[in-house]
């Protein structure tokens, strides 16, 4: 009772752990709760957690996220919170059920809806909700979870998918239930290194795909659009051409930072990849590793360098998201740090930094 009257958030946290404490000893007694006993503890909880300060609700998720007597109330609440909190609950939960899953995917983030296509043996209605809002990062966490209930449709959705989403081509061709005939068509848009692996595993005809392959380029240069919706051209191919529109851009003073976000409306990464190098006196390794990395200050660090305002940088980071699975990771918290790249310090220092920093992630 004196914890109960506490306001003080440790006193809280000490009540909620005996709950639990007391909650876990009665599952491994076997007895069932009561009815009366459960809408208790369904209230408490409740009552609790909502006044609770992000710590406790956050160790809160890590120590409920296996129970299965935990209210289902609660953990629905937990898997809305922030990304950090609510990710071992979507995770994990046995609470959560097919529906709780399919109504993340209509009012939560980007970020966990990436995490709800990331819990392992997703039944398949929640797949097909996934592939119905065609989200690309949510495509690629999909393509990416092998133990997902993905039907023959739905995968040759995601492959059809890989035409324009480049980042579900790699997940795709490691898939297990990639079949040959899907295997030939994604064969088309990736690059020789997974051409090579898939020619492997699939015994597919060196020379009968190199034809193919031939045919679909000069189909594309002709500006025919190849029966199997194929590849306009090969990833070396393609990273030439966007080197050199870039180019050819900056020499015309087209390339302005503006473009940055254009390109990345348009679903363009690569191009928004050569374009903030180019911007930025920068290598496109560099901005690759950045928009990998689990940091969005780095991304910052050079929409900063070259004029971008820190209030269209959500914007940028955002978009990047959904094209790249997800990343740059560090949910809303790397996002709220990345602020801080925008000053107070010159284009020029932020440049500095980005150089330096980008070499140590």
């Amino acid at each position: 009772m004196t914890l109960a009257r506490s306001r003080d958030p440790g006193d809280r946290e000490r009540l909620l752990t005996g709950i639990i404490e007391l909650c876990e000893a009665g599952q491994t007694a076997g007895a069932p709760t009561d009815p009366d006993i459960q809408r208790l503890l369904d209230s408490i909880f409740m009552t609790l957690v909502v006044e609770a300060e992000r710590d406790i609700r956050q160790r809160l998720s890590e120590r409920l996220a296996d129970a299965p007597w935990a209210p289902s109330a609660l953990i629905n609440i937990l898997a809305l919170d922030e990304i950090e909190i609510a990710r071992p609950i979507i995770a994990r939960s046995p609470v959560l059920q097919d529906h709780d899953l399919i109504r993340l995917m209509v009012q939560a983030t980007l970020e966990h809806q990436i995490e709800v296509a990331r819990r392992p043996r997703l039944a398949a209605s929640v797949v097909e909700a996934i592939l119905a809002r065609e989200e690309p990062a949510v495509l690629t966490a999909l393509a990416s979870n092998e133990t997902a209930e993905i039907s023959t449709d739905g995968l040759r959705r995601l492959v059809g998918r890989a035409k324009d989403v480049v980042a579900l081509r790699s997940p795709l061709a490691r898939h297990p239930m990639l079949s040959s005939e899907f295997a030939e068509q994604l064969y088309l848009w990736v690059g020789r290194a997974l051409r090579e692996a898939l020619t492997a595993r699939f015994h597919l005809d060196a020379d009968v795909m190199a034809a193919a392959v031939d045919e679909a380029l000069r189909a594309a240069h002709r500006g025919e659009d190849p029966d199997q919706d194929g590849v306009i051209e090969s990833e070396e191919d393609r990273e030439e051409m966007e080197r050199s529109l870039v180019e050819k851009l900056d020499a015309a003073g087209q390339l302005r930072p503006g473009y940055l976000l254009r390109v990345l409306r348009e679903g363009r990464l690569p191009l928004f990849v050569m374009a903030l190098a180019r911007l930025g006196k920068f290598d496109p390794a560099q901005i690759r590793r950045a928009i990998d990395s689990n940091r969005p200050e780095l991304l910052a660090l050079a929409c900063s360098a070259v004029g971008i305002d820190r209030s269209v940088f959500p914007t940028i980071l955002e978009h990047v998201r959904q094209l790249n699975g997800g990343r740059p990771g560090g949910g809303d918290e790397g996002a709220r740090r990345a602020g801080s790249a925008f000053g107070p310090f010159t284009p020029d220092v932020a440049g500095m930094a980005f150089r330096q920093a980008v070499g140590a992630v």
